[in-house]
């Protein structure tokens, strides 16, 4: 009983409650929990997802199946006929040589236009008086549309009406119009000094801002330390300026390897189909040829040939970071 009468009257530790939060009155209750913030979440991802099915998968899933029938442009689908559009693609008379053309002329244009956009970039890069109005000179040929600079070169090309052979005329560098576009050599190298004024600027941007990215401090501590410019250069400017170097280079090879525009006005793939590119035989087959089955198997060879490349460039950056 004595036992009993203790544990009565001894005294309890408990909890005191928490203290509670006074809200305002008119103050709306939120209740937010797990499965409405997932919601909420999906909502807002839904519309982008919509897109990329209706306009990405859905036409890619498409364009498979037309890899792999017999799928004329006016008659529709006749049925599978894998894997002959694969085969009759490969021995195209035309597909080795667009292959070869397409990687020369992206080798040329993605070595000269990086290299011009990081020179550009290294003359503005510091605040000097006139540095603004050059930034927007040398950009502003990347706010024209590439259909309509090719069709403006087209117009300076030409030999009859075009004033570029005229002034070469009068200077005396050349004693008969020029024909910049009829030569497989001069076509090419034309169409690279178009790409290559149309974008330059454009790269510089990118490597503009990776450059002022870069801490004063690391430049200041190299000169203190004894540097010179091409060791500045090489040691510091080079490796940090790596992710935008990168980036120019994805997008340069991708529309390089994607090319159409340019040929397609300028040179029609003259002379005598030498100027043919991957994606200009994707149009003939579908649009002259009438055959959708073989253009769709030439259009998944290109789409297979991106992704390895850009697989193959993401395990390149990331091997040089971590090294």
């Amino acid at each position: 009983m004595q036992v009993k009468a203790a544990a009565r009257t001894a005294p309890t530790h408990r909890r005191s409650p928490p203290e509670r939060r006074i809200r305002p009155r008119g103050t709306p209750v939120r209740r937010w929990t797990w499965t409405s913030r997932k919601a909420q979440g999906l909502a807002y991802a839904a519309p982008t997802a919509v897109f990329v099915t209706v306009f990405f998968v859905l036409p890619l899933l498409l364009v498979g199946q037309m890899s792999l029938s017999d799928w004329p442009l006016l008659a529709g689908d006749r049925g599978i006929n894998a894997p002959e559009n694969y085969t009759d693609a490969a021995d195209g008379t035309l597909f080795w040589p667009a292959v070869r053309f397409t990687l020369l002329y992206t080798v040329i244009v993605t070595v000269v236009l990086l290299a011009l956009a990081l020179l550009l970039a290294l003359l503005v890069q510091e605040f000097r008086p006139g540095a603004g109005f050059f930034r927007t000179v040398y950009f502003l040929p990347g706010a024209l549309g590439l259909a309509s600079a090719a069709l403006l070169f087209w117009g300076l090309y030409s030999p009859t009406t075009g004033p570029l052979s005229g002034i070469l005329e009068s200077l005396g560098l050349v004693d008969d119009p020029v024909s910049f576009l009829g030569t497989s050599t001069s076509a090419l190298l034309s169409t690279v000094f178009l790409i290559v004024w149309k974008f330059a600027g454009f790269y510089m941007l990118i490597l503009l801002v990776g450059l002022q990215r870069i801490p004063h401090e690391v430049y200041e501590a190299a000169r203190m330390d004894g540097a010179s410019r091409g060791q500045i250069f090489r040691s510091i400017t080079l490796p940090l300026l790596r992710p935008s170097l990168a980036l120019c280079l994805l997008l340069c090879v991708t529309g390089s390897l994607l090319a159409f525009d340019q040929f397609f006005i300028l040179t029609k793939g003259g002379p005598d189909n030498s100027t043919v590119t991957v994606v200009q035989l994707i149009y003939r087959e579908a649009f002259q040829r009438l055959d959708l089955g073989t253009a769709a198997a030439l259009s998944i060879i290109v789409l297979a040939v991106l992704l390895l490349l850009n697989v193959l460039q993401f395990r390149g950056l990331r091997r040089a970071d971590e090294s």
